[in-house]
């Protein structure tokens, strides 16, 4: 009888140097065993870690391995596998030395998922004007994760964020992009496209046989049928007939101001809603520890915490590393769903 195959560990990106992203990757390791937490190794450098494991006063084992190797060691010592410069940016005080480790970093650890090497990719936050000042095109992971799954002369897939937690799942149609902007890009086309990508991947990695989408209103009281703006009778109500259409299970346009208490919640899977801030205020209010971001839309998982570098408390050891631990449970639980579907269609 053949030996039962070990899953391939996620890979864990450390995102900004100077940030809290290794000490997070630290703690969660430590915590591996308390906390339920699947295999994974980090991608960059080592000395990094093992300096910010010092400055914590935390004796963690790191080991160099190559990716396979990861799941083996990973109840004994910390995997890292080797990507990018040395990481020299100290604790709170970002610097361009940073851009060059994380964008190779980065890439290193796409390049893994894409063939096969690592189950999923988690990424911890990075400084975004650092990798710009190097020349890094894309305004944040999303995009540049998009263009890296893009096949030679296909179309780009259409990554869509969502924020999820166990009380709460979001997905804003636009995201950083200034609010003034909002109601000439919220379209029927958006809304279709982005519901559906939601309803796909609901289905698919989340289990669920009929994803529920609620949809926000733009203004407030959804515009109270046209007399506070037409945006939700002219572009909301139709594109959510067009997905009910389609056979999506999608509702709407609601006043976002009733939307995400605990009735209303129990009556949806996931909000659609409008702008950046309509959204992600009221989810990480409710989870700011244990919130996910997950891109949908894309052929392989990624997630990552949802906060950002931190930078007034990187080294120091007040970071919560919570977020990130559910960014690794939430990878693994969607590879398992991506690997099982391989397996039956092969």
């Amino acid at each position: 009888m053949p030996a039962p195959v070990t899953p391939a560990a996620l890979a864990l990106t450390l995102g900004e140097p100077a940030g809290i992203g290794p000490d997070v990757t630290l703690m969660a390791w430590q915590a591996r065993h308390t906390a339920g937490l699947p295999a994974f190794f980090a991608v960059g450098d080592p000395d990094l870690l093992a300096v910010r494991a010092r400055a914590l006063g935390l004796d963690i084992p790191l080991r160099a391995v190559a990716p396979g190797e990861a799941a083996a060691v990973f109840a004994d010592a910390l995997p890292v596998v080797r990507a990018g410069p040395r990481a020299t940016a100290s604790p709170g005080t970002p610097d361009a030395t940073s851009a060059a480790a994380v964008v190779e970093s980065l890439d290193a650890a796409v390049a893994l998922v894409l063939s096969g090497a690592a189950a999923g990719l988690v990424t911890a936050p990075l400084h975004k004007a650092v990798v710009y000042g190097a020349g890094f095109p894309f305004p944040g992971h999303t995009e540049y994760l998009a263009a890296r799954c893009t096949p030679p002369g296909g179309a780009a897939p259409r990554p869509v964020m969502m924020i999820w937690s166990e009380l709460l799942a979001v997905v804003p149609a636009t995201i950083h992009v200034p609010l003034a902007d909002v109601p000439r890009l919220v379209t029927v086309d958006l809304l279709v496209e982005t519901g559906r990508i939601v309803a796909h991947d609901m289905t698919a990695r989340f289990g669920l046989a009929r994803p529920r989408l609620a949809f926000a209103g733009l203004n407030p009281h959804a515009g109270e049928s046209g007399t506070l703006g037409r945006e939700d009778e002219d572009v909301v109500r139709p594109a959510v007939a067009a997905l009910r259409a389609l056979g999506i299970a999608a509702s709407g346009p609601f006043p976002a101001d009733t939307l995400f208490h605990a009735e209303a919640r129990a009556g949806y899977d996931v909000v659609i809603g409008m702008y950046h801030d309509q959204v992600l205020i009221p989810a990480k209010t409710l989870a700011f520890h244990d919130g996910v971001n997950v891109t949908l839309g894309l052929p392989l998982v990624r997630t990552s915490p949802d906060h950002g570098t931190a930078f007034d408390i990187a080294g120091t050891g007040r970071a919560n590393p919570s977020s990130l631990m559910a960014a690794l449970r939430l990878a693994r639980r969607l590879a398992d769903v991506d690997a099982g579907s391989t397996r039956r269609s092969a």
